[in-house]
């Protein structure tokens, strides 16, 4: 179904702490919910250490020396630390819902301005299920570990400490030889732990990749139906998720073994318990009440211990969530700003292409000593066959690459010396394919000024020729385009993005091939909408119909990289080359041998 370039990140790095302290900066800005949450879940775990010595003394103090008031005032203490557990439960559960949502803005804001950030070369390499699914699932997951993780962690500490502080207070001994039992629990949860992780860093690995599948399976299930690949495509999907059942499978069973081990050991600790125990009751050292809060003490210990199976299950697979979280936010552009870079406010639109060399990777060169100059205002016409550089050429202009040798001058100044926001604000781009975002007409325009005010909006879809067909819509400019522009045509869309580049008034403008997709009448539509946006402007079209480039004043044949041909339309007819041959072949196509042949052209 796919053969993706890249292969989702295998972490093998041991749990040693570093994703936790990373998860820990998160919470650095709410000092005070932490701290609140914090004292609230201690308070907690100290009054259900409380409670069962509160129960000892029920026990020996009231029921089994009869004394009716004590046991009255006993249980009247029971009942306040009861309500004053319930406003700590409440308040540290609201603390950590309150930390885990700001925790989630926090990554989901920073992950998509980091995204913005990234460079074209990363997203060539990345699919876009994998980023998704760390956008979408896993910054859940991390904040599940910030919050419910850091609950379970909290408690289960603080219950041990307490716990073992009220047995020393009641038997120093009983306490020691129970604390004999940690040892082995926590060798125990420590290697269950690395194992457990080890698995969910596979389940996490695979999830990621079926997420892909699925998202490839959607947005190319027009090609996969006319290609037939349905079966081999679903053999591929069950391969990946019989390897996910296989990976959960082995960590379910690790988990599900490690509560019966903790359990066993918990019963070594209750036998330890009735035999020392029961022996101090007879020589009059221990009282029942005492034996009672041992047994529920060691019971309070084991829960939290017992309970890592669950808990360290969850854990890590946030772990393993975070570290990809933050491995796209450690991704840095390839494409960075120099120190003392400028935002141009204006600029003449002169471009120089300084024998320029670039390879989208290493050992597939794309351009090679490539040299052009375009002076201002210039109509520039990029044709060729598919693969020649052409779109290398204006995604260079663009800065979304960088030459590999060579530079780019732009007003004469190599345009590294500008910022890539202020460089990019000044050149406007309408693709081949182009791109509406879910909303009306009229905030799509605006998307290429959002300042701008009712009056530019229309002058600019005027300018465009989008006007006249966007009044005839029913509610006008307040049209819902749908998801993609799904609900215009594909002209609509080009005559709408052609409005939004009018908005942005670029210094510089590109066409890609912004007619190619198509019909003759909407083409001629574009065609009107086109010159009136090139009008004053440098403008490179890159072009798949040379009709539509007749009147540009100067046209490049790009072959392997290289400008094999260059003039305008009239001078290349007449020279019967490498434009002349590819005209007339898509005339030919297009018009059929039957119809009349272009004759050469003597003027523009």
């Amino acid at each position: 179904m796919t053969t993706t370039t890249v292969q989702e990140e295998t972490f093998t790095t041991r749990f040693n702490g570093a994703v936790l302290r990373r998860l820990a900066g998160q919470l650095r800005p709410y000092r005070f919910w932490t701290m609140a949450f914090l004292l609230a879940i201690a308070i907690t775990s100290v009054f259900d250490a409380f409670f069962t010595y509160i129960g000892k003394r029920i026990i020996d103090e009231g029921i089994i020396a009869q004394d009716w008031s004590r046991l009255t005032s006993l249980l009247l203490l029971y009942g306040i630390v009861g309500v004053g557990q319930a406003i700590t439960v409440f308040a540290f559960i609201y603390a950590s819902g309150v930390l885990g949502e700001k925790v989630k803005f926090d990554l989901r804001q920073a992950l998509f301005d980091h995204l913005q950030e990234l460079s074209f070369s990363y997203f060539d390499r990345t699919p876009i299920g994998w980023i998704i699914s760390r956008v979408a699932s896993d910054t859940e997951r991390v904040a599940d570990l910030v919050t419910w993780g850091l609950i379970d962690v909290t408690w289960a500490l603080v219950n041990i400490l307490t716990t073992f502080a009220f047995m020393f207070a009641i038997n120093r001994t009983l306490a020691a030889l129970v604390a004999l039992l940690l040892p082995p629990m926590l060798w125990l949860a420590i290697y269950f732990k690395q194992r457990i992780l080890r698995e969910y860093r596979v389940v996490r690995q695979l999830k990621a990749e079926l997420t892909g599948l699925y998202n490839e399976g959607m947005t190319g299930v027009r090609v996969i139906k006319a290609l037939v690949r349905e079966r081999e495509n679903g053999r591929e999907f069950r391969t990946k998720a019989e390897s996910l059942y296989a990976a959960s499978y082995r960590a379910a069973w690790l988990s599900a073994l490690f509560l019966p081990l903790i359990r066993l050991i918990g019963a070594v600790g209750v036998g330890i318990i009735v035999w020392y125990g029961g022996g101090q009751a007879q020589v009059g050292t221990m009282t029942i009440g005492g034996i009672q809060a041992f047994l529920s003490y060691v019971a309070f210990m084991l829960w939290p211990i017992q309970d890592l199976a669950r808990v360290y299950a969850e854990m890590q697979q946030s772990v393993a969530a975070a570290e990809r979280v933050f491995s796209l936010l450690d991704a840095q552009p390839d494409i960075v700003d120099r120190p003392g870079a400028i935002a141009p406010t204006k600029l003449r639109g002169e471009v120089d292409f300084d024998d320029v060399t670039f390879a989208y990777k290493e050992g597939q060169t794309v351009l090679e000593h490539f040299t052009l100059h375009v002076r201002p205002g210039e109509h520039v016409a990029l044709v060729g066959p598919t693969g020649g550089g052409k779109t290398t050429i204006v995604n260079l202009l663009c800065r979304f690459y960088e030459p590999t040798a060579g530079r780019i001058l732009i007003d004469g100044r190599n345009y590294t010396e500008f910022t890539q926001e202020g460089l990019q604000r000044r050149i406007g781009i309408v693709l081949q394919q182009p791109h509406l975002f879910s909303g009306t007409i009229r905030e799509n325009i605006r998307y290429g000024r959002l300042d701008a005010d009712e009056e530019a909006i229309i002058r600019a879809a005027k300018i465009a020729k989008a006007h006249e067909f966007i009044t005839r819509l029913e509610k006008g400019y307040d049209e819902e385009v749908g998801e993609g522009g799904g609900r215009l045509s594909v002209g609509e869309k080009q005559l709408i993005s052609l409005a939004r580049a009018v908005l942005a008034d670029p210094d510089i403008l590109i066409l890609d091939e912004a007619t190619s997709a198509v019909d003759t009448l909407t083409e001629s539509l574009i065609q009107a909408g086109m010159e009136a946006v090139m009008a004053g402007r440098t403008t490179f079209i890159v072009a798949h119909r040379l009709s539509t480039i007749r009147n540009a004043d100067r046209i490049l044949v790009i072959e392997g990289g290289r400008i094999v041909e260059s003039g305008t339309h009239a001078e290349l007819m007449r020279r019967r080359g490498h434009y002349y041959r590819l005209y007339t072949q898509q005339y030919l196509q297009e018009g059929g041998i039957t119809g009349p042949r272009p004759a050469p052209a003597t003027a523009r």
